[in-house]
This record gives structure tokens, sequence and C-alpha cells, in this order.
């Protein structure tokens, strides 16, 4: 899992995942446009627990599928 994947790429791999993403490159409104893929999983606390496992300097957190209707989000 060392690729360089775009955005559309990570969806089109990981449908309906949630991904932890290594170096992100990101566009003018932080969103994530490419970056490295180094945990992926259907359960969120999993790719959480990766990522305090191997602590990368910088990375975000996707989720590649939709979220259901009464989802909060916090930032």
């Amino acid at each position: 899992m060392a690729d360089i994947l775009s955005i559309a790429e990570i969806c089109n791999r990981y449908d309906s995942e949630w991904i932890l993403v290594e170096d992100p490159e990101v566009d003018e409104n932080l969103e994530v446009v490419r970056g490295k893929v180094v945990w992926h999983s259907k359960d969120r606390d999993e790719v959480y627990q990766k990522m305090l496992e191997l602590r990368p300097k910088q990375s975000a957190t996707l989720f590649t599928g939709r979220m259901p209707k009464d989802t909060a989000i916090a930032l």
C-alpha cells in the first residue's frame, strides 16, 4: 500500500471504506486530492487505532462511501 493514489483511485479501489492517507496532498479548499494509503478498513475504529499505532506526521482520514442521513460530523 505504498503507491501514491489520486482521490478517484482511492474511492474506486476502496469503496465504502475508511482510509488512512499519509502525506496527503490537498487543494486550495484543503480537500485531499492524492496521497499514500497506509491503512483501510470497513471499521472506522480500526483505522483510528492504526493511526495511533503508526503516528504519521501528516495524515488524513477519509470515508469513501455515503454517510447515512442522520450522521453528524464534528471537525
